[in-house]
């Protein structure tokens, strides 16, 4: 893991629903237009209410985010994708092939499979992004 902060930082997980926009919104939040930050799932996935919910909790507003699989990608040359699920390492390591690009994979915990009333799913969804924030954190140097 080198030192240098990358330009341009894809991340993709299962449907972009969850994680990767939470990764996405939670590095937009920290490093502003310093590097331009995307995210996309292996498959399109739906609106989730809860994500919205625990991200504005800590004063990052996703609620216009929609789902987005990687046939959907406008821009297609990133430094870094970031894979937060085994079938989106399965579709970054694909995307090495045509594009030059470092690629990590960060398994998260999908906090969609939870089952319960609403504040233990919510819970689960924090701890998912209280976990992807650290982990931002120290990947690109933030204090």
């Amino acid at each position: 893991m080198g030192d240098e902060i990358p330009d341009a930082v894809l991340f993709c997980c299962t449907q972009n629903a969850v994680r990767s926009p939470m990764a996405e919104g939670i590095l937009k939040s920290l490093m502003g237009t310093k590097i331009y930050v995307d995210s996309v799932g292996a498959r399109e996935g739906e609106p989730d209410g809860f994500i919205t919910e625990v991200m504005a909790e800590i004063g990052i507003d996703v609620s216009k985010h929609r789902p987005k699989s990687f046939d959907m990608l406008e821009d297609n040359y990133f430094d870094l994708i970031i894979a937060l699920s085994p079938e989106a390492q399965h579709h970054a390591v694909e995307l090495t092939r045509t594009m030059a690009c470092d690629v990590e994979f960060w398994n998260t915990f999908d906090p969609t499979i939870v089952e319960g009333n609403r504040e233990v799913r919510l819970d689960a969804y924090r701890q998912v992004r209280d976990q992807l924030m650290m982990r931002i954190k120290k990947r690109f140097g933030v204090e």
